[in-house]
């Protein structure tokens, strides 16, 4: 039988994680309806030799509010800690879609010294996902494991690579594109990947990371 002490207290760490989910939900929606305006407003290009600070703004600012969030908002943390790790792992197998850049490459839209490496590591980590998936699936241990926290370092490495290329390279070395560069991403709809799709899955797998950290105690 349920205890009815029991329940009354944890019904309002109940309904603060569930208002933190909605919270979560909403802030998404708004950060992807804000890439959108300004995307279509050209917020994101830079001007030729200028570094791209809007597009790292848009990179930066989800993620320093996620982090700030996790160590100042306890609910936030908690449920940060409670999130599905099998949901977590799923989604990063869209990162098969990676070979999206590849094709880029091949129709001249991207320089193939950022869609290669870009390509190729989102194309790893995706193709790797239904695998950690099915180690979590089998022993959920998994998940406080070596393997588990490398997967997800390789996945931040990945994502770390491809934005230090694109953002980089036109300032350090600008004429390594050649007639190509990477303009297209300031646009959109491949702005979207930059601002909204990097950071989501950093913070998956920042979120991966954290609960490893805890399993691992």
């Amino acid at each position: 039988m349920e205890n009815p002490v029991i329940s009354r207290v944890d019904q309002p760490k109940v309904l603060a994680v569930s208002n933190i989910g909605a919270f979560v939900a909403v802030f998404f929606l708004a950060w992807l309806v804000l890439i959108f305006v300004l995307g279509a407003r050209g917020v994101f290009v830079a001007p030729p030799g200028a570094p791209p600070l809007a597009l790292l703004i848009g990179l930066l600012a989800p993620l320093s509010l996620f982090l700030l969030g996790y160590r100042t908002i306890g609910p936030l943390r908690e449920f940060v800690l409670a999130a599905d790790l099998r949901l977590i792992v799923g989604i990063q197998a869209w990162r098969w879609a990676g070979f999206g850049f590849l094709t880029l490459y091949t129709y001249g839209v991207l320089p193939g010294i950022f869609a290669w490496p870009a390509g190729l590591g989102d194309m790893v980590i995706g193709g790797t996902s239904p695998l950690v998936l099915a180690a979590l699936l089998r022993r959920p241990s998994f998940a406080a494991g070596k393997s588990f926290v490398a997967w997800n370092l390789l996945g931040i490495l990945d994502l770390t690579v491809a934005v230090s290329i694109g953002a980089l390279i036109p300032l350090l070395a600008p004429n390594l594109y050649g007639a190509v560069s990477t303009a297209p991403m300031t646009r959109l709809p491949l702005v979207l990947i930059p601002t909204y799709l990097v950071p989501t899955f950093l913070i998956l797998h920042l979120t991966a990371l954290f609960q490893a950290r805890r399993l691992g105690r």
